[in-house]
């Protein structure tokens, strides 16, 4: 019905004036060509626009993905803050090397500690907690520890018992001979079994073994079983001072540490 309406009226306006018809075709006529007019100038700037913008994202996303590295690859270092952090002064502080208390925040007393163990582990001394850092404190930086509570109870047992007295160092070397030991042909091919080997340490036969285990024993079985190495390679070591067993007397010596002698 509506339609038949509008065909009868634009039929009267015909009838009656067709200039009106004209004035309605040409205003269609020149609202077209403004439109495609209008059409040709937009479309290039809406290009240009999406362009713009497609580039932006890119280019927000490339420092987003380039800061994000870099936290990853730097780790923690002056400034940083958080619980990476707080945990590396926690171990710094069970070494006695970081005195203040723990704040998680990573200021030049921290990075004055980190220098300190860094020296001690004989890795570059940069004052950054970076990879190789970290896995010597026994901070996990994204992959399995190698040490388990079970293995470090029982290395610890040893070191306190053989290396009782000693300074950290020299703890931590007496651990890294008993993991050396295990890889060697020679020797049993496990913790347990180089730990119990007959004849192998006396500690185990004068009840030395059972005595309580120090806290230092503890965080040097950490480093040792996190692969901190201060003997050099060492497969034996003894105290000259209380051993005239002359085969052992005869083993090349690598270095020295405290009262011990660390041998090939």
């Amino acid at each position: 019905m509506k339609i038949v309406k509008t065909l009868w009226f634009s039929g009267m306006i015909e009838m009656y004036n067709p200039e009106i018809i004209t004035y309605i075709n040409d205003n269609k006529i020149l609202n077209e060509r403004n439109f495609k007019t209008m059409k040709n100038k937009v479309l290039p700037i809406l290009k240009i626009l999406v362009i713009i913008l497609l580039n932006l994202f890119a280019i927000t996303l490339f420092w987003v993905s380039t800061n994000t590295n870099e936290d990853v690859s730097a780790l923690s270092k002056v400034g940083s803050r958080g619980t990476e952090v707080r945990a590396i002064q926690e171990k710094l502080k069970e070494r006695g090397l970081y005195k203040i208390a723990v704040d998680g925040i990573y200021g030049a007393k921290t990075k004055e500690a980190v220098v300190k163990f860094q020296k001690q582990q004989g890795i570059a001394a940069d004052g950054i907690a970076g990879p190789v850092t970290l896995k010597r404190l026994g901070i996990s930086i994204g992959t399995k520890p190698s040490a388990t509570n079970a293995n470090i109870n029982l290395l610890a047992r040893i070191i306190s018992a053989e290396a009782r007295g000693e300074n950290y160092t020299g703890q931590v070397a007496v651990g890294a001979v008993i993991l050396n030991r295990i890889e060697h042909p020679s020797f049993p091919d496990s913790l347990s079994g180089v730990i119990y080997q007959p004849g192998a340490f006396t500690a185990i036969t004068d009840g030395q073994f059972n005595q309580p285990v120090s806290d230092s024993a503890y965080n040097a079985a950490r480093d040792a079983l996190n692969g901190w190495d201060p003997s050099g390679g060492a497969i034996y070591y003894y105290n000259p001072s209380k051993t005239s067993n002359s085969w052992i007397r005869s083993r090349p010596v690598i270095k020295r540490i405290g009262n011990h002698l660390f041998c090939s």
